[in-house]
């Protein structure tokens, strides 16, 4: 484990440097941990759903990797910004849903939550993305933990890790960005 932490930290370097090449040697390596973070963005999906886990990660993996200017850092770094594009990707899809005339309420992914599911529509993941973005005005580093953890999974560990903060700062931002999230999402429901 130790060893292919380390060389997908040497071939994120290799590629920050532009070499291009180890982006095959690359894909094997991280494409598990790429599938599992869209597997908790997607599952249980409404039936019919044209927005697979498979191609989420290979969506993402192709915006993160075709970016220029990112310095890549460690693996960690990579997840957490592989979990800010497949959020993104959803975004875009959330808004096309909506933009529907017809169905543009169902059902588009479930988000996972320390075991609890919970299925999630269109205007509520962008709700949710919204009142995200207010966050970030507010408290950028509360924002990236709430998106780290709840879109992409990363551990507090590993949050603490792409941060440079503590794991105690991880879990005191997490609890206060989950209060005011949850104080905030309940304001939109009831102007709504």
């Amino acid at each position: 484990m130790s060893d292919n932490l380390h060389q997908i930290t040497q071939l994120l370097g290799e590629l920050t440097g532009g070499n291009r090449a180890v982006l095959d040697q690359l894909m094997p390596l991280v494409y598990d941990g790429l599938h599992d973070i869209a597997k908790r963005q997607l599952y249980k999906e409404r039936s019919g759903h044209t927005l697979s886990s498979t191609a989420l990660v290979h969506e993402a993996y192709l915006k993160m990797v075709d970016q220029n200017r990112i310095t890549w850092q460690n693996r960690a770094h990579f997840f957490a910004l592989a979990s800010q594009a497949m959020r993104r990707i959803l975004i875009n899809y959330a808004n096309h849903r909506k933009a529907q005339k017809r169905g543009g309420n169902q059902p588009i992914v479930t988000f996972h939550d320390d075991n609890v599911a919970k299925e999630t529509r269109a205007d509520e993941l962008l709700a949710m993305d919204e009142a995200l973005q207010r966050l970030a005005r507010l408290n950028e580093r509360q924002s990236k933990v709430v998106e780290y953890r709840f879109f992409g999974g990363l551990t507090q560990e590993e949050i603490a890790e792409v941060l440079g903060v503590s794991v105690q700062t991880v879990r005191l931002d997490w609890r206060l960005a989950r209060a005011w999230l949850g104080k905030e999402m309940k304001s939109d429901e009831s102007e709504g």
